[in-house]
């Protein structure tokens, strides 16, 4: 039995590192993607995971799939395509560390990826299937998607979504909002950042959970930066303060908040209409320390903290 099989975008991540003599830029290459990201944080904290998704036949592409097995992901689940490149997306980053992307995806191995080339046998052994949003910016690949939402849902299992909202890779944004408000609409959980809420609806996070709890999701968790992040099921709610880190790039930390959520509620062991504000506490305080930690590091994968620095900094 599998805890959570993901699918999704894998692609590198080329983070400025410093400037040469005449500005430009030196960048370093982390693997990364949101669902590569998640899963990562969810193998590192104890719990069983595979991937779906699709990289080129190149070096990037070898370079996520060995990283991914490294960290413990079964990738039985990641097929190669030698008429498309593995995506690349070049970050740069402000002083406070925040994040500016470009992209080389037109199109990217992630987006070519069919429902036939899924190996069902991942969905059907997992507890919990997690999707975001870019494999539905392109056919075959948004296609792919719904089919397996559709597959999982029939099978029973529990839905994690997570926007993750890239407006450059959409070609405009009403079809991004149209898109992910399908996506959120089939979740149970729904992790998304405050800057994700305003796009959808203009309004503050607790209105936000409530709109998803409308629309299906019955834990909603929206992530607020450095001020932490606000927790919400229909019966209870909370607020997780943000704790003081010397941030670097925050690069993957919303991925990281979403598979230490998952870590943590696959660990409770209840059903999500049986959370309420200890709960959600308990489990919005593990992950908003992971995911503030792991800004501290450059890249996305290679930034998820180890357990034991999270729970020591929790015992502070």
């Amino acid at each position: 039995m599998l805890d959570v099989t993901a699918l999704g975008e894998l692609l590198i991540d080329f983070t400025w590192d410093r400037a040469d003599g005449e500005g430009y830029p030196t960048m370093t290459a982390h693997p990364g993607g949101a669902p590569g990201n998640l899963l990562s944080a969810l193998a590192a904290y104890g719990k069983s995971t595979a991937f779906l998704g699709k990289v080129g036949a190149d070096a990037f592409g070898d370079m996520l799939v060995s990283t991914l097995s490294q960290a413990g992901i079964d990738t039985r689940g990641i097929c190669r395509d030698a008429r498309a490149f593995t995506t690349l997306a070049f970050v740069t980053l402000d002083s406070r560390g925040e994040r500016s992307f470009s992209f080389a995806r037109k199109p990217g191995a992630d987006t070519r990826l069919s429902f036939e080339e899924l190996d069902l046998d991942l969905i059907g052994r997992a507890k919990i299937f997690h999707f975001g949003t870019l494999s539905l910016t392109d056919e075959p690949a948004r296609t792919a998607t719904r089919q397996a939402v559709a597959y999982a849902k029939s099978r029973g299992k529990l839905l994690s979504c997570d926007p993750n909202l890239r407006l450059p890779l959409w070609d405009d944004p009403d079809r991004a909002r149209q898109e992910i408000l399908w996506a959120v609409a089939q979740a149970d959980v729904v992790k998304i950042s405050d800057e994700e809420v305003r796009f959808l609806w203009d309004c503050g996070p607790e209105e936000g959970a409530c709109r998803l709890h409308a629309l299906g999701a019955s834990l909603a968790m929206v992530t607020l930066g450095p001020e932490g992040a606000y927790m919400a099921t229909p019966q209870a709610q909370c607020r997780i303060p943000g704790i003081r880190v010397c941030p670097v790039d925050t690069t993957g930390a919303g991925d990281i908040f979403g598979g230490s959520a998952l870590s943590r509620l696959l660990e409770l062991g209840k059903p999500l209409g049986a959370l309420y504000e200890q709960d959600l506490r308990w489990i919005g305080t593990f992950a908003v320390t992971a995911a503030s930690l792991s800004t501290e590091r450059p890249g996305g994968i290679s930034s998820v903290p180890p357990r034991e620095a999270v729970l020591s900094r929790m015992g502070k």
